[in-house]
């Protein structure tokens, strides 16, 4: 059973903010249910739709597209294709959000969405009725408040950040009427649901709020469900699923010079070693998959790249990148990016999401270090957290060389046949999935490498 939080409070609470920290810390899923609202005000405002006039905003309503996607940890609106989440946070929409937000028909548009999010995943949701309409049987809920000076203070501090000239009279006579509005609005006004807890962050650092707000959350979970959470935990899901698209593509002159360079290296290293490609048909032709690979050298990345049609990008330990400024250029240029090895930070598995995302393909070693011997080491889950949070197809790669890697020395790439979670009804990012996949994952290194 998935663990829902209702998050509800009036403008400038910083519940955003917050519940996206909070929810970092707790592992769920953060939904920003207002930027939801604030890209239909943004579509209607682009369109001269008066939104004060109901009937023609919901006429307008099938024109619009609302998706949430997450980029780097972050979620992001997308808008009939457009990332608007900077464009939805100005005063002007925030004002039209208040009012199209309290039309039914807008509401119910987007209830659909809110309420899979929450069935599907452990969230934090806030809003302005979440715990009252949206989420009535969340498990947790909490009422985030502050003074309306307070509100309208950090209000301005975030507004004048981006560059609007506004005065902090003016801010805060936002804030009373859009507290006025969504407190009289017919529908699903702002309230406090009858067993929300209240947390007043008035006197409160942001991290301090973060604190109160994850304290709330962990002290008030049902025993039944962290009973239920701890008995299961080899089907508790480590990260939320996030599948890429697969829409986008490199930009073409990328895409060009990319080409025009792998061919100049491939006739180079053609002319340094002895090396030959096999099982180049399961390579494929489009971006946004994984290629995992025993390693063998520093070379290893290069040798994947040399058939693939996308660039790659593949992570590096974060010693190389503090070298000097001209080695951490040209592997950044290469598509390296750092981790930092044991340090269990979720951040690079993100990164490697987000690249997928962009249309890049990804290059992995499973092992972690270089083997000496040529002998395939134990491999580490990573690859199969990211295939798994990604959806997307692995590729198996064996570089076959003996002894050390010089002129001429006879090298052997294996490109084994791609593997695909959803094949191998791999859905979640539970340990019981995860130990599934990495498993097939190295057991075709294994056979690619001889």
């Amino acid at each position: 059973m998935t663990i829902n939080v209702a998050l509800d409070g009036p403008s400038g609470a910083g519940k955003s903010t917050i519940a996206r920290a909070a929810a970092k810390k707790l592992g769920y899923v953060y939904v920003d249910t207002g930027a939801m609202y604030r890209s239909i005000a943004l579509f209607m405002l682009d369109k001269g739709v008066d939104t004060e006039d109901e009937q023609a905003v919901v006429a307008h309503l099938p024109d619009v597209d609302v998706k949430l996607a997450y980029e780097n940890g972050e979620q992001r609106v997308i808008l009939n294709g457009e990332d608007v989440s900077e464009r939805i946070r100005t005063s002007e929409v925030s004002m039209a959000a208040s009012k199209t937000s309290s039309y039914p028909k807008v509401r119910e548009f987007l209830l659909g969405l809110q309420k899979d999010i929450a069935k599907k995943n452990n969230i934090i949701m806030d809003g302005r009725d979440i715990g009252t309409v949206i989420l009535p049987d969340a498990q947790v809920k909490i009422f985030l408040t502050a003074s309306a000076e307070k509100r309208a203070e950090r209000r301005l501090k975030e507004l004048v950040e981006k560059g609007e000239d506004i005065s902090f009279e003016e801010v805060l006579a936002d804030i009373k009427k859009r507290d006025e509005q969504d407190m009289n609005r017919e529908t699903a006004p702002l309230k406090k649901a009858e067993d929300a807890i209240e947390v007043d962050t008035s006197e409160l650092t942001l991290e301090e709020s973060i604190d109160a707000v994850y304290n709330t959350v962990v002290s008030n979970i049902p025993k039944e469900e962290k009973a239920e959470k701890k008995t299961s935990s080899r089907d508790r899901e480590l990260m939320p699923v996030r599948p890429i698209s697969k829409k986008h593509k490199l930009f073409f002159l990328h895409q060009f010079f990319y080409t025009v360079l792998r061919y100049i290296v491939i006739g180079i290293y053609h002319i340094y070693y002895n090396i030959s490609f096999e099982g180049k048909e399961n390579i494929p032709k489009d971006g946004g998959n994984i290629f995992a690979s025993n390693h063998r050298s520093y070379q290893d990345p290069v040798f994947i790249a040399l058939q693939t049609r996308v660039p790659i990008s593949y992570m590096a330990k974060d010693e190389l990148f503090h070298k000097n400024i001209f080695f951490t250029a040209l592997i950044k240029a290469f598509g390296a990016f750092p981790v930092v090895r044991g340090s269990g930070d979720t951040s690079v598995i993100d990164t490697s999401v987000e690249k997928l995302e962009k249309g890049r393909n990804l290059v992995i070693f499973p092992e972690g270090t270089r083997s000496k011997d040529g002998k395939v080491g134990k491999g580490k889950t990573g690859v199969a957290l990211i295939a798994a949070v990604a959806q997307t197809k692995v590729v198996p790669v064996g570089i076959n060389f003996e002894g050390k890697l010089k002129f001429r020395k006879k090298v052997v790439v294996r490109y084994g046949a791609p593997i695909d979670p959803k094949a191998l009804g791999i859905t979640t990012t539970s340990p019981r999935d995860l130990k599934k996949i990495k498993n097939e994952i190295m057991e075709n290194i294994i056979e690619l490498v001889h």
